[in-house]
């Protein structure tokens, strides 16, 4: 399913915690990636002044060998360009199943890399995009360091939450949560938050449940997953972030746009602000026609 990923770097701590937590994702084909750094003009002038290549090469050896070791083969690049537009250019044209990026961190020539630009590839890509948390570590007031703390959530076929509004979106998303299913996913949680204002509007709840029933019946099928489906009333993004932090949730595959069937706007800037305040890897997937 993502036999081939294109991973972000900028070689920041955040990047090492980002590769580090990637081997979760064999179980669901991936065993190709290229690294890739990407270095705007003006950043390419001013490394020139006080960084070497070989510098580069040998930061970027040290998370290709992390990612040797959790049986991957590894490609490594350094391009000059837009990070936004080269890391989805090279996935569409290389044809990469799935983008890698983290969701904050500082690049040794001084930019941001992943955090502003992660959310600008989360919004040019034109495949799923899976943007990992990544939290730095709190120091003593007079301490120096710039590390980041392990990501605790990486046991991606543990527990998958599937948040959906039926949508075309939604549905695209579930296509890739179907074939989680049967390729090792444990359990999956599908989840449907209402408006209050749809509170006790019966038929709405009817074709709510008979749209989750068939969505299990599809995950069942040919797996041995455990399924939980549930309807809950309010913000769809308090809800969300409420079942990622209560029910240990690994991994969130949202689609990136949407409109649900019963009228109420869902997902978009809803997978966007999850995607900035989840506690675990949320998949972002695009409904490209």
């Amino acid at each position: 399913m993502f036999s081939r990923l294109l991973i972000a770097t900028d070689l920041s701590p955040a990047s090492n915690a980002v590769v580090n937590c990637l081997g979760g994702l064999r179980a669901y084909g991936a065993g190709q990636c290229l690294l890739m750094m990407c270095l705007s003009a003006q950043e390419a002038m001013a490394t020139a002044l006080s960084y070497s290549i070989d510098a580069f090469e040998k930061a970027m050896g040290v998370q290709k060998e992390i990612l040797e070791k959790q049986g991957f083969a590894v490609e490594t690049r350094v391009v000059i360009g837009s990070a936004k537009s080269e890391v989805t250019r090279t996935a569409d044209e290389e044809d990469y199943s799935l983008i890698v990026v983290g969701s904050q961190g500082h690049s040794l020539v001084g930019d941001m890399l992943l955090g502003g630009v992660a959310y600008g590839i989360i919004h040019s890509a034109r495949r799923p995009v899976l943007v990992i948390p990544i939290r730095k570590k709190h120091h003593e007031e007079n301490e120096p360091g710039n590390g980041c703390l392990p990501v605790e959530r990486c046991a991606f076929t543990r527990h998958v939450l599937f948040p959906t509004d039926f949508s075309e979106n939604a549905d695209h998303a579930f296509a890739y949560v179907e074939k989680m299913a049967k390729e090792g996913a444990r359990r999956v949680t599908i989840l449907h938050v209402m408006d209050k204002e749809h509170l006790g509007h019966r038929l709405e709840e009817e074709l709510v449940t008979d749209r989750l029933d068939t969505m299990e019946k599809i995950l069942r099928s040919g797996s041995g997953v455990k399924i939980e489906k549930r309807i809950v009333y309010g913000s769809p993004f308090t809800e969300i972030i409420r079942t990622i932090r209560e029910e240990d949730v690994q991994l969130v595959v949202m689609g990136s746009q949407g409109r649900g069937f019963i009228k109420e706007v869902f997902l978009g800037s809803v997978s966007h602000n999850v995607a900035r305040t989840s506690d675990a890897p949320i998949m972002l997937v695009p409904y490209v026609r």
